[in-house]
């Protein structure tokens, strides 16, 4: 088992989190998402259309986005974007990261527990989404089995750099950002679960 990198990580400027979700509900998805967030759809990109960003009002840069799978019945991921990707990975494979594929300004890499993320070029954005109903779309759990939950939690607060705090349930813990934070989904903290599950999901 790698130990966890001594350095200060690379800092995490923005980012995203992606509701990965079969073709047949492609229109039921982007539309709940756009309702749920208080933005627009963008137009689909990609050789079929499997892309979209929701986008929120005025300048605030978008965090949320959708992409259509052919197989499997969905999942989500993370986008963690930072200036220099080569150097963000690097950082991420000292803490237990296992690189999938890369391609220039992005690289996929998957956690010691399996979860998928990725490493992308920072885009400039600052401001987040505006809150919507008295709600904002600011954090994701992800919920590890007993077994895996120790070693990814450290995973995660190693490679982001966030401090890891418990919570008022034993089997949740949070970790939390830097106040200067500007980043998106998960600026306000994300959650690990150490409850049981049948696999490792992001229930985003």
């Amino acid at each position: 088992m790698p130990p966890p990198p001594s350095a200060p990580p690379p800092a995490i400027r923005w980012t995203h989190v992606f509701a990965d979700r079969p073709r047949p509900r492609e229109e039921a998805v982007r539309a709940f998402w756009a309702a749920v967030t208080g933005s627009t759809v963008s137009p689909a990109r990609g050789e079929r259309g499997e892309f979209a960003t929701f986008l929120p009002p005025g300048t605030a840069g978008p965090s949320v986005k959708h992409r259509t799978v052919a197989d499997g019945s969905g999942w989500a991921h993370v986008d963690l974007c930072v200036e220099g990707v080569p150097g963000f990975v690097r950082h991420a494979v000292r803490a237990g990261a296992e690189v999938v594929s890369e391609e220039r300004g992005l690289s996929v890499l998957r956690s010691p527990a399996g979860l998928g993320l990725r490493v992308v070029r920072w885009a400039g954005e600052r401001t987040p989404p505006p809150v919507v109903d008295d709600e904002r779309l600011d954090q994701i759990c992800l919920d590890i089995g007993p077994a895996a939950h120790d070693r990814e939690l450290a995973f995660w607060a190693a490679v982001t750099g966030w401090r890891a705090a418990p919570t008022t349930q034993p089997d949740f813990h949070r970790l939390r950002p830097p106040p200067d934070c500007p980043c998106g989904s998960s600026c306000s903290g994300s959650t690990t679960s150490s409850r049981p599950a049948p696999t490792s999901t992001w229930p985003c």
